[in-house]
């Protein structure tokens, strides 16, 4: 006979799934400040046509499509933060 029930394997599947996110959260949330970080320096050093990557991060950030994003835009964000 296997050792457990099904039930105590779904408990202890979703108990380890919890700690597992509250673990990769912490984490994420440092990738996050430094991903952030580095495309604030890339605008700064930069002019538009920005690359896919930093358009969309971009277009996120300004809750704006990239076609309509604009350098007064960009300063202006980077002026506010």
């Amino acid at each position: 006979m296997p050792s457990g029930s099904r039930g105590e394997r779904w408990e202890k599947l979703f108990a380890m799934q919890a700690i597992s996110r509250v673990e990769n959260g912490h984490r994420k949330r440092k990738e996050r400040a430094r991903r952030t970080h580095r495309l604030k320096m890339l605008l700064t050093k930069g002019k538009l046509p920005y690359t896919p990557t930093i358009m969309s991060w971009l277009s996120v950030a300004l809750n704006k499509p990239s076609s309509k994003i604009t350098e007064d835009d960009v300063k202006a964000y980077l002026a506010a933060k």
